[in-house]
């Protein structure tokens, strides 16, 4: 059958309608989705040039760069006599967010190979390193997870919510949530392939990321010196049998132009002033609250009003509900709830021995006062 060439060309060169919306609709959406991942680089810079060791100090025998990665081996000839670190030699860090990709691989009959990233870290000379580190293995159980080296060992395991804190001069992991459980975590890390990892670190406040998966969640709040605020990147070659480790793309955003991430106790500090106050379900008058003024210093208050007093107090924020216990010059406990959210701060406290309140309300014979605070203009 012969074919009219007249129609068979237009087939071939106007599109229709439809096929002309649909590759417009098609761009629009590659240009949107390109857009979106420039911004979420935007202020991030590259720590590694993907040629060589420029910027990272090391052991050679150990240390180099392949197909574009930093490549840390062990072999049965250049073995790992404890665990030795890569070093990057362009300062320290505090509040950061650290984006790369890892490969890790074990070369030998066990199967299994460690690594980590080490930050906020500390510097014990001949490429040997303490502190905080993103773990991440050839295995099933420690990706992801937040190990102290040299230190007090694991902060998090994998899939924990923890609070880290000083009891009698020792450290105590406290398990207060969960990110899910570790072998569903577990199931989205690719074995022999790349991952990428990413680390935030805002104040106290420390989050690891497996291919946009959360693994810990850790507030560290030791008061003996061990939660570190500021220190040194570096890569972890574990000691053992043979392995590969490999990282590329390696980049940080610092956030140190930004105010750093302030306890609840810090928020506290200056002078506030009630805007509401319920007591046993009864209101105060605007008059009574006029009279009232309320000052925070370090973990001292004090209330100016016809009936002043003052005392101590104690803050747990990473409870929930927050908790408070104050303690009255006089010898009076209250132990209340609170929230801090700006410059408004709200208190629920139990008073003649009532068990600490649950809820942000205070109901006729309850013996619970509920308070909203603003902090006072200057």
């Amino acid at each position: 059958m012969p074919i009219k060439s007249d129609n068979f060309m237009k087939r071939i060169l106007i599109p229709t309608v439809p096929s002309v919306a649909f590759t417009l609709s098609l761009l629009a959406a590659t240009i949107a989705l390109s857009a979106v991942a420039e911004e979420s680089e935007a202020g991030f810079k590259s720590l590694f040039n993907g040629k060589d060791l420029a910027g990272w100090a090391g052991r050679p025998q150990h240390w180099s760069v392949e197909d574009g990665a930093i490549t840390g081996r062990t072999t049965k000839e250049h073995p790992a006599e404890g665990n030795n670190f890569l070093i990057w030699k362009g300062g320290t860090v505090s509040d950061f967010e650290l984006r790369l990709s890892y490969k890790i691989v074990p070369n030998n009959d066990k199967g299994f190979a460690n690594s980590g990233i080490q930050y906020r870290s500390k510097d014990f000379d001949n490429f040997v390193v303490g502190g905080y580190q993103a773990d991440m293995e050839a295995g099933k159980t420690y990706s992801g997870i937040l190990y102290e080296e040299r230190m007090d060992g694991i902060l998090a395991q994998r899939g924990q919510k923890t609070v880290v804190k000083t009891v009698d001069g020792k450290t105590k992991v406290e398990v207060v949530g969960s990110l899910g459980k570790s072998e569903d975590i577990q199931a989205k890390i690719k074995d022999n392939y790349w991952n990428d990892y990413v680390l935030i670190a805002k104040g106290n406040h420390l989050q690891h990321f497996i291919n946009g998966t959360q693994t810990v969640d850790v507030v560290d709040e030791r008061t003996d010196g061990k939660a570190a605020k500021e220190g040194i990147l570096a890569l972890q070659l574990h000691a053992g049998d043979p392995m590969t480790v490999q990282f590329k793309n390696i980049r940080i955003k610092t956030f140190s132009d930004s105010p750093s991430a302030k306890s609840d106790l810090d928020l506290l500090q200056g002078e506030w002033v009630p805007i509401e106050i319920v007591a046993n379900g009864d209101k105060a008058s605007q008059e009574h609250l006029d009279n009232i003024k309320v000052k925070i210093s370090g973990n001292r208050y004090s209330v100016e009003s016809d009936h002043p007093n003052q005392g101590t107090f104690k803050i747990f924020e990473s409870d929930s509900p927050k908790k408070m216990d104050v303690t009255g010059d006089d010898g009076a406990e209250l132990p209340a709830i609170y929230e801090i959210s700006g410059d408004t701060f709200k208190a629920c406290y139990a008073i003649k021995g009532a068990s600490r309140p649950t809820e942000f309300k205070s109901a006729e014979g309850s013996d619970h006062v509920f308070a909203v605070y603003k902090r006072k203009s200057e």
